[in-house]
């Protein structure tokens, strides 16, 4: 059981540093309050192939990290309790 809990917490912690890393090359999306006064339109080529760019896969693998990482967690914990 040692054996498991040692993968899985190096699992972690390269999971930890990755998400880290990948929150803080993230751009801002939002343009804060002059596009809610302007009415910027999202509907346009770019915003409709988001996901395609750099910034859309960052995003995504952003998320996909977070949630092993919350899944991680649990189970640790349920290790760590035996």
């Amino acid at each position: 059981m040692e054996i498991v809990k040692g993968i899985v917490i190096v699992i972690y912690f390269i999971i930890a540093v990755a998400l880290i890393i990948l929150a803080l090359i993230q751009s801002k999306e939002d343009a804060g309050l002059s596009s809610t006064i302007t009415g910027s339109s999202t509907n346009n080529f770019f915003e409709k192939n988001k996901a395609r760019t750099k910034e859309g896969k960052q995003k995504r693998w952003t998320i996909i990290l977070g949630i092993v990482f919350a899944i991680l967690t649990i189970v640790l914990g349920i290790l760590y309790m035996m």
